[in-house]
């Protein structure tokens, strides 16, 4: 019995995920086709101009425009910002840095501090469970 080995393919959109870019934004033949396993391996280790363009000055997804600016994606919505933005604008809303920023950036850090604080704790309740070492 022969085993066929069958590429394993991914949506443009699952795609632009993993690459982190805004899929409109993608040239059309990226959009309209599958990407194979290997297709995305290449495009991650030599990314073609397109896609550092797109890595460099955007328009950035989301999750990339949240990390950028150090908030969550729920704080971009309650920020008012839905759509993918340019590495141009981010900039200017870090220069700018309404209160809404400030705000998401403050709850972001108590996020981040309570994780480690919990972290912490369970790593500390582990030492214990453990008992002394002889």
């Amino acid at each position: 019995m022969t085993s066929h080995k069958t590429t394993q393919t991914m949506k443009p959109a699952t795609a632009a995920k993993k690459l982190g870019v805004y899929l409109e934004a993608t040239p059309a033949e990226f959009q309209e086709g599958f990407v194979s396993r290997t297709e995305l391996n290449a495009l991650q280790s030599d990314p073609p101009e397109w896609l550092q363009e797109l890595r460099r000055n955007g328009p950035h997804p989301r999750p990339v425009v949240a990390a950028k600016l150090g908030i969550s994606i729920s704080g971009l919505a309650r920020g008012g910002i839905t759509d993918a933005l340019t590495t141009e604008q981010i900039e200017a809303l870090k220069k700018d840095s309404p209160d809404w920023l400030q705000q998401e950036r403050a709850t972001q850090a108590g996020v981040r501090k309570e994780a480690v604080r919990i972290k912490e704790k369970n790593a500390a309740r582990a030492d214990q469970s453990h008992g002394p070492r002889t």
